[in-house]
């Protein structure tokens, strides 16, 4: 199974790279980076959180005990951002431990192309938007340090030091009591 990335590896620093989709590996990725997802309980991945540079992102949103309904999403834009921002608690398998106020859209459109090179777009609005914000983000070289409010980084980075040292792992967003 791939390994999530954790912060501050520079990967999650750097703006990746367009995907071709006539890449055939595209697909066994995001296969891979969804067992990935689901193994770590998130809701999103972006390839950048498993050290791959390239502008791909896997999504559900769909309640747990609900059918799976994931979304590959090749090379996503936002196109469209509407609403007044909103605050919003976010967790990240890439700084496990810890979950920080993040201001987002209420809602966003993303054009993207699927695996087969077919573009679409669709329409996220509360979970869904706010994840597609936060990876869309992450292929934007921003993890949810850079996201946050000045005085909210520094709290948060202080939070994941400690996560870190009590053991945190993707999947976790916040500290267990021992």
């Amino acid at each position: 199974m791939l390994k999530i990335v954790l912060s501050p590896d520079p990967t999650l620093n750097q703006i990746s790279e367009p995907c071709d989709i006539a890449d055939k590996s595209l697909k066994r990725l995001s296969k891979q980076m969804l067992k990935a997802m689901y193994a770590n309980d998130g809701v999103g991945l972006a390839a950048p959180q498993v050290g791959i540079s390239k502008r791909l992102i896997v999504v559900d949103c769909s309640e747990q005990d609900e059918e799976p309904e994931p979304l590959v999403l090749v090379n996503p834009v936002i196109v469209d951002k509407q609403g007044d921002l909103v605050v919003g608690e976010e967790g990240c398998l890439s700084c496990p431990g810890i979950s920080v106020p993040i201001e987002r859209y209420p809602w966003v459109k993303v054009r993207y192309l699927d695996l087969d090179g077919e573009e679409w777009e669709i329409e996220g609005e509360e979970l869904l938007g706010r994840c597609l914000q936060h990876e869309i983000d992450h292929l934007d070289g921003k993890t949810l340090f850079e996201a946050a409010a000045p005085r909210v980084r520094l709290k948060a980075l202080a939070d994941y030091d400690e996560a870190l040292k009590a053991g945190a792992k993707p999947g976790d967003t916040q500290l267990r009591s021992k």
